[in-house]
C-alpha cells in the first residue's frame, strides 16, 4: 500500500507540550499575513507574460539547483535530468522521464529541507494524497500536469493563491528589463520588481567583464574610460533599475572585503582594471573599493544594500564548463567581516539612513562578528540563513546566536532567495513555523511575555522586511 502524504500541523515545533501549544497558537497569529518575497531569482517572464508552466519537471525539477544537486551528487548525469547544457547539446527532453528518473530517487531527500519543501507543495497545492515515489511517479505526474494546464496555475494566478504580496527578482547592471518595462506598462510592477545586482560590471574576474564594461558605457551614454565616467554610468543604471521597481542592490563576492581608496588610488586601479591588467591581488581590491562606493550611492539614492558573501562559486570546473553557473556546485567559505568590513563601515557606518543587510555561508561568525556588528552600527541588518542554512536547524541556529547580541529587530524577517516558485510558500511556512518555535521557548521560560511574542512573531514575518527593503 502507497504511503500517505500527511502534514503534521504542529510539525517543526518543540515535542516539549507547553512549548508547542505556545508556538501553535502564535503561528496561528502569523500563518495567513502576506508573504513579502524581498531577494531571489526566479524569472521575470513568468509574471510578464503569465504564460502556463510547461509540465512537472520543467517546474521542479530542471530549474532548481536543490534538486538537481542531490541527484548529481549521487551519480545521476544532469543531461538525463534536462538540464540545458552551454554548447546547446543533448540533453533528456521527455518530461515524463525525467519525473520518473526524481521519483526513483526522491529517498535521497529525506531529512533534507527540499523534501519539506516538496511535500508542503506536493500536498498543498496540488492535493495530493499520496507519497512519491517510483511506483506513484506517473500518478503525480499526470496529477500535476492536469492542473499545470488550467489558468489557476498561470504565475499571476499562483501568486495571488500563495498571497504574495511583493516580489523582487535580480538582475545583472545591463539588463535591459525587458519584461519589468512589460509589468510596468501593465500596472503589475507593484507586485513584481527587480534588484541591481552590479556584479557583472564590478568584479574584473567575472567571464565577460570587459564585454560587460563597454556595454555599460553605450547603454548609458557615460565615458567609462575615465574613473568618473564609470561611476556616472553606476548611477545612470541604479536609477534606471529604480525606475523599475528596485529598492535594493545585491552583492554576490567571494569575500566581505572592503576598501577605502583615495580618488587617486582609484583612478589608478580602475585604469589597470578596464584594460585587464590588474592583477588578482589588484581584482579584489577594485571589488572591495566598489562594495564602499555603492554603499555611497545607497546613501544617496535610498537603495538597500545587500552583502551575499562567503560562496566559492562554481567549485567544480568541468561542471562548470559544461552547463554554467548555478548548478549547484557553490561551497560555503569561512569568512571574516570584522576586518574586511572596517573600511566600508569608517565611512559610513554610522549613517542611519544607509541599510546594508549581510548575509553569511560561515555560521562560525553568527555570535562572534556578525551579531555584535549589526548590534553596533546603525547601518547594519542581518539576513537570515541563506542558502544551505535555510533550514529548520539553521533557522533556530541563527536565532540563537545572534538574539541576545544584536536582538530581533537588527534582523531583516526572512526572505527565501530562490529560483523554485512553487517553493515560496513553503520556505516562508518553515521561517514562521521555527520563529514561532524559538519565541515559544522564550515565552515558556518566562524570558517573554505572550502579547510581546505575538507582535515579535508578526514582526519577523511582515513588519521587518517590509522596512528593510522600503517597501512601506
Amino acid at each position: 500500500m502507497d504511503n500517505k502524504l500527511t502534514l503534521n500541523p504542529h510539525r517543526l515545533f518543540s515535542s516539549d507540550p507547553i512549548q508547542r501549544d505556545i508556538a501553535a497558537k502564535l503561528y496561528d497569529g502569523v500563518k495567513d499575513l502576506p508573504i513579502i518575497s524581498p531577494h531571489g531569482h526566479t524569472d521575470p517572464e513568468w509574471f510578464a507574460k503569465n504564460e502556463k508552466f510547461p509540465d512537472p519537471a520543467h517546474l521542479f525539477i530542471t530549474p532548481d539547483h536543490y534538486v538537481f544537486r542531490m541527484l548529481y551528487s549521487q551519480g545521476i548525469a544532469l543531461e538525463d535530468l534536462g538540464v540545458p547544457r552551454v554548447d546547446g547539446g543533448e540533453t533528456e527532453q521527455d518530461p515524463r522521464k525525467i519525473w520518473k528518473l526524481f521519483a526513483e530517487h526522491y529517498h535521497l531527500f529525506r531529512g533534507t529541507p527540499s523534501r519539506g519543501w516538496l511535500d508542503y507543495v506536493f500536498a498543498t497545492v496540488f492535493d495530493l494524497k499520496v507519497a512519491l515515489s517510483a511506483e506513484t511517479a506517473d500518478h503525480y505526474y499526470e496529477v500535476i500536469d492536469e492542473q499545470l494546464k488550467t489558468d489557476a496555475f498561470r504565475p499571476r494566478a499562483l501568486m495571488d493563491r500563495f498571497n504574495i504580496e511583493k516580489i523582487a527578482t535580480t538582475e545583472m547592471a545591463t539588463d535591459p528589463l525587458t519584461y519589468h518595462a512589460s509589468m510596468k506598462e501593465d500596472g503589475y510592477l507593484s507586485r513584481v520588481v527587480t534588484t541591481f545586482r552590479p556584479d557583472d560590471v564590478v568584479d574584473p574576474e567575472k567571464k565577460g567583464f570587459l564585454e560587460a564594461l563597454e556595454k555599460l558605457g553605450e547603454i548609458t551614454g557615460e565615458d567609462i574610460s575615465t574613473w568618473d565616467g564609470y561611476l556616472a554610468a553606476l548611477r545612470n543604471r541604479r536609477a534606471f533599475f529604480k525606475a523599475h521597481g528596485a529598492t535594493a542592490t545585491d552583492h554576490g563576492h567571494v569575500t566581505a572585503n572592503t576598501e577605502n581608496l583615495d580618488t587617486a588610488a582609484c583612478k589608478a586601479l580602475y585604469e589597470k582594471v578596464r584594460t585587464g591588467k590588474a592583477t588578482p591581488a589588484e581584482a579584489e581590491t577594485f571589488r572591495g573599493q566598489m562594495l564602499t562606493e555603492m554603499a555611497g550611492m545607497s546613501l544617496e539614492d535610498g537603495l538597500t544594500m545587500q552583502i551575499h558573501a562567503g560562496s566559492c562559486r562554481n567549485h567544480n570546473a568541468q561542471l562548470f564548463e559544461k552547463f554554467g553557473a548555478d548548478k549547484g556546485a557553490d561551497i560555503p567559505l569561512q569568512t571574516d567581516y570584522v576586518n574586511a568590513l572596517k573600511p566600508l563601515l569608517a565611512r559610513y557606518g554610522n549613517e542611519p539612513d544607509l541599510t546594508v543587510i549581510l548575509f553569511t555561508l560561515d555560521e562560525t561568525v553568527y555570535s562572534r562578528e556578525l551579531a555584535t556588528l549589526a548590534g553596533h552600527y546603525p547601518c547594519l541588518r542581518l539576513g537570515p540563513p541563506w542558502w544551505f542554512h535555510d533550514s529548520p536547524e539553521g533557522m533556530l541556529r541563527f536565532r540563537h546566536q545572534v538574539t541576545e547580541t544584536a536582538g530581533f529587530y537588527n534582523t531583516v524577517g526572512f526572505n527565501d532567495d530562490t529560483r523554485a516558485f512553487l517553493s515560496i510558500p513553503a520556505r516562508h511556512d518553515v521561517a514562521r513555523r521555527i520563529d514561532c518555535r524559538f519565541l515559544a521557548q522564550l515565552v515558556a521560560e518566562h524570558r517573554l511575555g505572550e502579547d510581546e511574542a505575538a507582535q515579535v512573531a508578526k514582526d519577523l514575518t511582515y513588519n521587518l522586511v517590509k522596512k528593510a527593503y522600503r517597501f512601506d
